[in-house]
């Protein structure tokens, strides 16, 4: 997963931290939805750039658990995995994408 990944611009994450998110909007809705019907469970999550839209890093998140409403809203249990940097910003039917490179993080002993 480092093509077209699906960004989602919100806040900043990092990787183990539990990042339980409240998605409304149609955009977000369907990307989702998508990750969750493709089996990835994954998106990307990257602060916003008022010059680029997004920042060149963010970390990949992984979806424990989606709860959906009858409205179409949900609330995501999602955990960061690993960092990432852009290597190209691009849009996919109203939400951002990117293809990225994975950060590899030196473990401390």
């Amino acid at each position: 997963l480092n093509k077209n990944v699906p960004i989602f611009v919100c806040t900043m994450a990092y990787p183990t931290v539990p990042c339980p998110l409240h998605i409304f909007e149609p955009c977000y809705r369907l990307m989702i939805r998508r990750c969750m019907e493709t089996g990835t469970k994954q998106f990307g999550m990257c602060i916003s750039d008022p010059v680029k839209g997004f920042a060149d890093y963010g970390c990949i998140l992984e979806i424990r658990n989606v709860e959906f409403f009858a409205d179409g809203r949900s609330v995501v249990d999602s955990i960061g995995k690993r960092r990432f940097k852009v290597i190209q910003h691009s849009q996919r039917d109203g939400y951002n994408t990117a293809d990225i490179e994975y950060i590899e993080d030196q473990q401390v002993n």
